[in-house]
This record gives C-alpha cells, sequence and structure tokens, in this order.
C-alpha cells in the first residue's frame, strides 16, 4: 500500500519562494492565495541574529480533520494518502478551514471553493513528482511512499530526526521537517508587528500577531495573511438558533404553569421557532461562498460532518415547529399539546448539535471546551425566554408562563456566568494556543465586547432585571431584561467566534 509523503530539510532551504512560484503555476493560483508558501522567522539580537525559512504547506494527514468535517466530501482522503478536493463539490462553508490545524485552506477567489496543496495529484497519477519538489534548487523537498522502505524518502528520515507541525492535534502529518527550529514550526512562539521584509500586513493580521509579542522568541519577517474564516453571520446564527432552540425547549413548561388558550404558550413558541429557524437559515446561507450550492447538504451529505448533521435537525426542529404552530391555530389542542413534548428534544437537538460542530473545528483549541455544550444549551433557554418576554408585551401572557419565564432569564443567566468563569478562569487551557485564544477573548482584542457587550449587557442587567421582575413583576421590566440577554449574548458569541480564531496556526 502507498502512503506518500513530503520531507522538507530546512537545513537546506535557502528562501528562494521556488517552491511557491511553480506552484502557483502548475495549478493557477491566485495572487493573494497560496497552497506553498515560505515563512520567514529570525531569532537573536544585532548583531547576533539568524534568519530561518520553514516551506508550510498542506500536510496530508494520517486523519485529516478536514475530511472529517466536510460536510459535502469535496475533501477526500486517496488509497495513497493523499488528500485530495473536488472543487465541484465544495459549497464554501469553510468549516474545513476552521478544521485544519495548520492553515493550509483558502478561499479561491476565481471559484469560491476551498483550495489547498493537493501534491500535484495529477503529476503523481502519471509518475511525476510534485511540482514544487522539481524546481527546489537545494533539493531541499522531498516527497515518495514512507511505506517504501527502499524509497529516498523513508532511508532519508530513518537517518535523520524529523519533526511535524502541531503534534499534539493527533492528526499525524505527513509532512516532516528536518533541521528545523521549534518556532519556524510553532507559531505561538513568534511575534511580529505591521511589517515584513517586502510588505506590510493588513491590519487585522497585524493586530492577531501582537499579543505573542510578551512570550515570544522569534520575530516573523515574512508570512502570509490568513483572514478568520467565519464573522458576524456565524455570531447571528449562534443567536437566531438560540432563540428557536429555547422557545421549543420553554414550550411544556409554560403548557404546565400557564393557562390554556394563552397565546404566549400556544401560538408563539411555534411562530417565534420557525422565525428563529428561517433567520438561521438566511445567515447560514449567506455566508457559504457558494450559496446557490447549499441544497448538496441534503443531497451529497457526509454523515461524520456535523454540518451536514445539523442541516437535518434544523429541518426536524422545523418540521415539529410547523406541525405545533398549524395546530395551535387551527385549535387542534390535543394534537398541539402531544406535538409539545417533541419540541422539547427537537429544541435541545437544535441547540446542542453546535457544540458538536465547533468541537469538530480542531485548529481551533478555544473551541475545544468539554463545556461547551451545556453552555450552548443555557445560552439557547436564556435565548427563548428573552425573546418570549419580549413578546408577552403584546399578547396574552398568563402570571404562571412570565413567572416562568423570569425564573429561567435570572438562571440562566446566572448560569452562564458561572460556565463562562469556569470555562475561562477555572479549568486549565490545554494548549498554548487555546491560552492565546482566552486571552485576546477577555484581556486583548476582544475585550470590550466580552465585559461591556457580554458580561454586563447580557449578564448582569439582565440579572438584575429578571430579580426586579420576580419581587415586584412589570412585564416592561421583563421585556427590558430579555431585549439586554439578547443584545449581550451575540456581542458575546461574536467575541468568542473571532477570539477562536484570532491565533495564527502558520
Amino acid at each position: 500500500m502507498t502512503r506518500f509523503g513530503f520531507a522538507i530539510d530546512q537545513r537546506s532551504c535557502i528562501g528562494c519562494h521556488a517552491c511557491t512560484v511553480a506552484c502557483k503555476e502548475e495549478h493557477g493560483v491566485e495572487l493573494g492565495v497560496f497552497r506553498t508558501w515560505v515563512k520567514y522567522i529570525e531569532q537573536g539580537e544585532f548583531p547576533d541574529t539568524r534568519r530561518y525559512f520553514s516551506v508550510l504547506r498542506c500536510n496530508h494527514c494520517e486523519d485529516a480533520p478536514c475530511v472529517t468535517a466536510c460536510p459535502v466530501t469535496a475533501l477526500y482522503k486517496r488509497e495513497d494518502g493523499i488528500v485530495d478536493f473536488d472543487p465541484q463539490r465544495c459549497i464554501g462553508c469553510k468549516m474545513c478551514m476552521n478544521a485544519c490545524p495548520y492553515d493550509a485552506l483558502y478561499i479561491d477567489p476565481n471559484t469560491h471553493t476551498a483550495a489547498k496543496c493537493n501534491f500535484c495529484a495529477h503529476r503523481v497519477d502519471v509518475g511525476l513528482k510534485p511540482a514544487c519538489e522539481v524546481v527546489c534548487p537545494t533539493d531541499a523537498i522531498l516527497s515518495g511512499d514512507l511505506d517504501d522502505p527502499d524509497s529516498e524518502i523513508t532511508r532519508l528520515i530513518n537517518t535523520e530526526a524529523t519533526h511535524v507541525r502541531a503534534p499534539e492535534q493527533g492528526t499525524r502529518p505527513k509532512v516532516l521537517y528536518i533541521g528545523a527550529q521549534e518556532a519556524a514550526l510553532n507559531p505561538t512562539l513568534v511575534g511580529g508587528g505591521d511589517a515584513f521584509l517586502m510588505s506590510e500586513v493588513p491590519p487585522t493580521q497585524a493586530e492577531k500577531l501582537a499579543p505573542l509579542n510578551a512570550t515570544a522568541t522569534a520575530r516573523a519577517m515574512g508570512d502570509i495573511a490568513h483572514p478568520p474564516p467565519w464573522g458576524w453571520r456565524v455570531s447571528s446564527y449562534f443567536l437566531t438558533k438560540g432563540i428557536a432552540a429555547g422557545s421549543m425547549m420553554l414550550a411544556v413548561l409554560l403548557l404546565v404553569v400557564g393557562a390554556h388558550g394563552s397565546s404566549l404558550a400556544d401560538i408563539v413558541p411555534g411562530a417565534l421557532a420557525l422565525a428563529g429557524i428561517a433567520l438561521t437559515g438566511i445567515f447560514l446561507v449567506t455566508d457559504l461562498k457558494q450559496p446557490t450550492r447549499f441544497y448538496y447538504l441534503f443531497i451529497h451529505p457526509q454523515w461524520r460532518s456535523w454540518l451536514a448533521i445539523g442541516s437535518q435537525m434544523i429541518n426536524i426542529a422545523g418540521a415539529v415547529a410547523t406541525a405545533f404552530l398549524v395546530a395551535s391555530i387551527v385549535g387542534a389542542d390535543g394534537v398541539r399539546d402531544a406535538l409539545r413534548w417533541p419540541m422539547v428534544p427537537a429544541g435541545l437537538m437544535l441547540a446542542a448539535y453546535t457544540a458538536f460542530l465547533f468541537n469538530q473545528c480542531e485548529g481551533r483549541d478555544l473551541w475545544q471546551s468539554p463545556l461547551l455544550l451545556p453552555h450552548t444549551i443555557v445560552n439557547a433557554l436564556i435565548a427563548g425566554a428573552a425573546s418570549l418576554g419580549i413578546l408577552a408585551l403584546f399578547v396574552h401572557a398568563p402570571a404562571g408562563d412570565m413567572s416562568a419565564l423570569g425564573w429561567t432569564l435570572t438562571l440562566g443567566v446566572a448560569t452562564s456566568a458561572l460556565i463562562i468563569a469556569m470555562d475561562l478562569f477555572g479549568l486549565r487551557h490545554p494548549t498554548r494556543q487555546a491560552e492565546i485564544a482566552a486571552h485576546n477573548l477577555w484581556r486583548d482584542r476582544f475585550a470590550k465586547r466580552f465585559w461591556v457587550g457580554g458580561i454586563l449587557t447580557g449578564l448582569a442587567a439582565p440579572a438584575v432585571l429578571g430579580t426586579v421582575y420576580l419581587a415586584s413583576g412589570g412585564t416592561g421590566v421583563l421585556a427590558a431584561g430579555g431585549l439586554l440577554a439578547l443584545v449581550g449574548l451575540w456581542f458575546y458569541e461574536d467575541a468568542w467566534v473571532r477570539a477562536g480564531q484570532s491565533v495564527p496556526l502558520s
């Protein structure tokens, strides 16, 4: 059995970029994006300084997280171990970009699909070497069959010490480095500013590098930008999906404690859930780089991907909420009351799958927290109670329902605050990347968004208003607390999503 891999001798690399140019020419790679690139770092203080080069690209992992995470099998592992991709199937969800621990994937500006080094598979298939290896003037790049004991690459790695990038991720990379400095392979040891040898870095990338300066052992002198794949649409998806899931989970509670015939307990939960699901779909589809292919999630699902699984859970939740709403509108009380019970597991699945989806993004260590699942469910209950509390201003709302919403909101924000405290300050961050991302969240780049938006607006103020409501009543008080909770949830989720992507992976 063949198992192709690369050996890169950094002792021989002269940083000439011939591999980068050959790769671009061979594959028609556009300006500004790269399948293989050379990073420059410097160590020491003048005049005792030394420059090192590192050739970076896809690692064609044995256990490739991008393949597992891809919801439509656009990425796949060949029998010879090469991780290849099919741009005709890609929907541009960028899930693979956050699943990859090596910054190896990018969005092609022409095809609007993911792309990366594919080992020049078309050349390998006809017995040729990858283009980067052919043009290297110092023979620093060597490819071959790692399972063939007589191959040149196997003889080399059996006689030289080798290292891989991010071994703690457990992906078993097949790009092996010889003679590489630790800082050349570990981006958390590299600091930088906003200027390199021949270019300036966009401000967002410079900010991303800045927090590393305090503990850096090397300076970055040449690199490429890797913009965060996910932004405000994903943060908004968190909120709208939470509103839908929370209102579904609270349907039974409103039935048990409220009065029959109440709009807040009958029509509103189903309508609110459908509105939240519709907005969730809009945010998800518009965030795709190939939005017209969104239906591939349903005709070409890859069932190991939580994005594919989650799409089906959204459909299930939508179907249950629709049936519940129709039964409420036509006055089929028995059917409506029976459907409240499926609303709970459907809402729970709708809330919970996001935790598994973000856990599948193995390149982002901040998102690997064991507390993410309970936190996602608690935040959904907060969003549901907050939204229902606001709508209570406009529909008939029995005292029992309102009291239940007040308790849910107040206890929810208290529980969320406890989980955040445990996650950021109580649990030891397992990797340096997670530690830096957490630092960026609450002390550095996103601190204002986190503390003012997430904690003060989203947790402290709703807790106070919820307590006031429980003590003295007032629908307006609860609605105000609910509105602040929704605003704060968005700010917190936005800061958390961005902080997780704020640490360089290459």
